[in-house]
């Protein structure tokens, strides 16, 4: 990805870029599976832009809304934001708490769980490559901005996770004004501004070092740009993950390994979401109530159950799986599909949803041995960047150890007085 690998994205020509695109979008991950797909004329560098990407070969260019360019300062005040405590209520948790660098920006719990202990219905997905994600939650087609998405976790209150509310939020910005390196660092980040610490600044600021997250230096990578080998168990299930036996690639194309990627430059299209066969609570397509998926925004019965397929770009570390962490392992996700769907033979939830009403038709039964099935977890293993979760400038500025939990003793309160490491 970044770093020694990666690569300054260089304008092309106009003709050939939009040719690509088209070739892209027809052919997907198929042919980068065959190693023949590269995108480097994409992953082009906007006129009047000052931000440096770090671009892998082939990889296109995200898309950045008009109002928040990227800007190195920008990224690096909203990096201090993502991890700083003093960004909650009650000064107990930062972003980073449920999404951890260590575990690629994922908190490997099954709920997350908010400053005020209540758990959140899914689990925290990836932010790694989040840029070039159509939409930005499990199930809500409307949050198709980071901007957007960030209020959420910073204002919501069904549930509580960063736990600011109109009673307290002018203490925690007020906490964030007061820090001399803030101060600093937000003028250079917005010097056009009278008043550069506010919401909308803060907002912003973590919107643009969430989609400097960008990702692609895993052992595939590298065998794609023939600087690696696979081993035979991990070619047998490229093989099988490509092609129609496994038929994953139909959920988990694109040089994203999801069929939500979108790019500066993308035809807009409508997002999918699918109904994976989860769950089929006493034979009537029911899933449980706090997680219907789309079903929840749209009403429609078709809809039940229908929920993103994430990325599976270092999907090794984002373990447990599915929306609801219901699922441990990899191996036990692989076999999830083989079969068809789950079986549940106990309450609250039981019901077969192999024979569920509402499950996408691409889940069916697959005639997978244990080798296969073996194999395919092989070259999922694949795909995990052990870079990303070890750069520096993705890493928390407050010096805590790699992998520490975000909310622990980042900052300490001492009556009204707050304290913090200070940040790098």
């Amino acid at each position: 990805m970044s770093g020694a690998r990666g690569t300054v994205a260089r304008q092309r020509d106009g003709a050939p870029r939009r040719m690509l695109r088209r070739a892209v979008a027809a052919l997907g991950v198929i042919l980068a599976g065959l190693g023949i797909c590269q995108l480097s004329a994409l992953a082009t560098k906007p006129r009047h832009s000052s931000y440096r990407w770090h671009l892998p070969q082939n990889f296109p260019m995200p898309r950045v809304p008009a109002g928040n360019p990227m800007t190195a300062a920008k990224a690096d005040v909203g990096r201090h934001l993502f991890y700083d405590v003093r960004l909650s209520g009650n000064e107990t948790e930062s972003c980073a708490t449920c999404h951890q660098q260590a575990l690629a920006f994922s908190d490997g719990r099954a709920r997350s769980v908010g400053s005020t202990g209540q758990s959140t219905p899914r689990g925290a997905p990836s932010l790694v490559n989040v840029a070039y994600d159509a939409t930005l939650t499990w199930a809500n087609p409307a949050l198709v901005t980071l901007e957007t998405q960030m209020q959420v976790p910073l204002f919501g209150s069904r549930p509580v996770e960063l736990g600011i509310n109109d009673s307290n939020k002018a203490e925690v910005l007020a906490r964030i004004a007061r820090d001399p390196w803030y101060r600093r660092a937000f003028r250079r980040a917005y010097p056009g501004r009278r008043r550069p610490i506010g919401w909308k600044t803060v907002v912003l600021s973590i919107a643009a070092f969430e989609r400097s997250i960008v990702s692609a230096d895993s052992l595939y990578d590298r065998y794609l740009r023939g600087e690696a080998k696979l081993s035979t168990s991990q070619t047998r299930g490229m093989n099988i993950f490509m092609g129609e036996k496994g038929e994953c690639v139909h959920c988990h194309g694109s040089f994203l390994f999801s069929d939500q990627a979108t790019y500066a430059g993308a035809p807009d299209e409508r997002p999918k979401f699918h109904n994976d066969g989860l769950y089929n609570i006493g034979g009537t397509g029911a899933y449980p109530s706090d997680n219907t998926g789309l079903f929840a925004i749209t009403g429609r019965p078709q809809d039940m159950g229908r929920f993103k397929a994430p990325s599976l770009r270092n999907v090794a570390l984002t373990a447990p799986y599915m929306h609801d962490g219901s699922i441990a392992t990899l191996q036990a996700v692989v076999a999830h599909y083989a079969a068809g769907g789950s079986v549940i033979t106990e309450a609250p939830y039981a019901g077969d949803a192999r024979r569920s009403p509402y499950k996408d038709p691409l889940i069916s039964k697959i005639d997978l041995t244990e080798r296969d099935q073996a194999d395919l977890v092989a070259f999922l293993e694949t795909l995990t960047d052990h870079s990303v979760i070890k750069a520096k400038r993705f890493s928390d500025p407050f010096g805590h150890p790699l992998g520490a939990t975000a909310g622990a003793s980042r900052a300490s309160a001492v009556g009204n007085v707050v304290t913090s490491t200070t940040p790098r």
